[in-house]
């Protein structure tokens, strides 16, 4: 099961929704996020940030690797384990995909009620062309990746 939170971004002016995998870590994970306008006086530290897109989440990375001590090697938990593997991530894709991606199915759903054929091509085109765009856009759960082995 995965639980949504929305988290407000420093300067305010932008919101994210996170999922937390099996609910092992809590909502307090999440220190700060920074949205690409109050990120760019971040100073970025890799041992407790993640970078994606512009975006920036810290992470309290003693509170993550106590909760995941039991089933994961304390050397494993880094901010990329933490976001990679679900347990804080982006709902979808990029911090408003769950919205975003509803708005763009929506769009096309006015297609389905004039001409059904072309409905289900473009809805099929547009789900692969979504995920190359997003990921040439640099979203980073648009790349696939190799799974971490527990």
């Amino acid at each position: 099961m995965c639980v949504d939170h929305s988290v407000n971004c420093l300067c305010g002016k932008s919101t994210a929704s996170f999922n937390f995998r099996d609910e092992v870590l809590p909502f307090e994970v999440i220190i700060k996020l920074n949205c690409p306008v109050c990120s760019s006086g971040t100073t970025y530290n890799s041992a407790t940030m993640l970078a994606d897109n512009g975006w920036i989440i810290e992470f309290d990375m003693e509170i993550a690797r106590f909760l995941l001590m039991k089933d994961i090697p304390a050397s494993w938990v880094t901010p990329e384990f933490i976001f990679d593997e679900g347990y804080c991530t982006w709902r979808g894709v990029t911090p408003s995909d769950h919205i975003d991606s509803v708005r763009e199915r929506n769009e096309l759903l006015k297609l389905a009620q004039t001409d059904r054929k072309r409905y289900f091509e473009e809805i099929r085109n547009w789900s692969n062309s979504r995920m190359e765009r997003l990921a040439r856009e640099g979203w980073r759960k648009a790349h696939e990746r190799e799974p971490v082995k527990t």
